[in-house]
């Protein structure tokens, strides 16, 4: 088991009116991924690096503690759309 496998990712959760916006960050290099869940439940994912202050500015934008477990789930139905 290597370093990167022993990492414990940080995730936040926002719902606006018709979206929702799931994000997952390392806490040790600041990559993460953010899935865009629209209303017809198609998923968008984007693959970020922030910065530093990532967590501070989530919470500026109103964004709360989130599951691991849902972000997972509406990762692999991303997984499965592309194919």
């Amino acid at each position: 088991m290597g370093k990167k496998d022993a990492i414990v990712y940080n995730y936040y959760k926002r719902v606006f009116d018709d979206y929702q916006v799931l994000v997952a960050v390392n806490p040790i290099d600041f990559s993460g991924t953010e899935l865009i869940i629209h209303p017809d439940g198609k998923v968008e994912k984007t693959d970020l690096q922030y910065d530093e202050d990532i967590a501070d500015d989530l919470k500026v934008d109103e964004f709360q503690q989130s599951s691991p477990l849902e972000f997972n789930l509406y990762l692999k139905k991303e997984f499965f759309e592309r194919k």
